[in-house]
């Protein structure tokens, strides 16, 4: 669009402006820009929150929303007491702006990792402590290693049932949405257990940054959930990295691991699968 992107010195002056045009009560900003060891470029949102006295006010008239800038979308979301509103600027900014009533701030600091103050002269925030460490990975107890194996294989049997009734969305929703979610805290167990706790960042964002190289193309070639073939090829081949990665994980820390049972699953999910018409023709 030929607009220069505007710098952080600048979203910061304009955010603060529009904060006192409005008389917020306080301001901070949390997300990747408030974490020294996230990855910097031109996709960070500024993720702000606006402490109101009045939101009711502020939410009859928008109009100040202008003061940010020119807008190619936007979109505001009801968060129970909150209001969010997201804006992608002409310019490739982007603010994720909360307005949170000063009564609920705990609500608003209990929804965060970390936050830096940019404004408050009322020292609202300052009986509250933002948790650090909500996306760190501590090592696996037994217990919890076993329910992730159990609801791993439990889930691909959906996957299975998803792919053989030509349901598309049904068995990709089941695959990523649990089935490598599950193997995603695996391999993230499997990084805590040689360094006691680390941060995996958002949706295991930072995961591999600690794996070897190539886990991270590995893990991506499972992605493909484009028709029911793929899905079923995802599907045997998220099987197979899970029994090798959750066995890898149960000798590293002397767990219990049920290969008798995975194996069944597997051989399960063959069964029905290699003779399943969809992929018979």
């Amino acid at each position: 669009m030929g607009i220069n992107m505007r710098t952080e010195t600048e979203m910061l002056d304009v955010i603060l402006k529009t904060a006192k045009t409005i008389q917020v009560e306080a301001v901070a900003m949390s997300g990747s820009r408030t974490n020294q060891n996230a990855p910097k470029d031109e996709f960070q949102d500024y993720d702000v929150v606006y402490i109101v006295d009045n939101i009711d006010h502020l939410t009859s008239d928008l109009s100040w929303l202008n003061q940010f800038g020119k807008r190619i979308i936007e979109q505001e979301v009801s968060l129970g007491n909150r209001r969010l509103y997201l804006m992608l600027f002409e310019d490739g900014n982007r603010i994720d702006l909360t307005l949170c009533p000063k009564e609920y701030i705990q609500e608003w600091v209990g929804s965060e990792a970390g936050f830096t103050v940019l404004e408050d002269p009322e020292n609202l925030f300052e009986p509250y402590f933002p948790n650090p460490e909500r996306y760190w990975m501590t090592p696996a107890i037994e217990m919890d290693f076993k329910n992730s194996c159990n609801e791993f294989w439990w889930v691909s049997a959906y996957v299975v049932k998803g792919i053989c009734r030509n349901q598309l969305i049904y068995a990709t929703d089941h695959l990523y949405g649990i089935c490598q979610q599950e193997l995603l805290k695996v391999l993230a167990w499997q990084v805590a257990s040689d360094k006691g706790k680390v941060d995996v960042g958002k949706n295991y964002k930072y995961l591999f940054n600690y794996l070897p190289t190539g886990k991270e193309k590995e893990f991506s070639n499972l992605l493909d959930f484009s028709s029911l073939d793929k899905i079923t090829q995802s599907l045997f081949a998220t099987m197979q990295l899970f029994h090798q990665e959750a066995q890898y994980l149960a000798n590293k820390m002397e767990f219990d691991y049920d290969k008798e049972m995975a194996e069944k699953m597997i051989q399960y999910a063959e069964e029905r699968l290699e003779t399943n018409e969809t992929f018979t023709k």
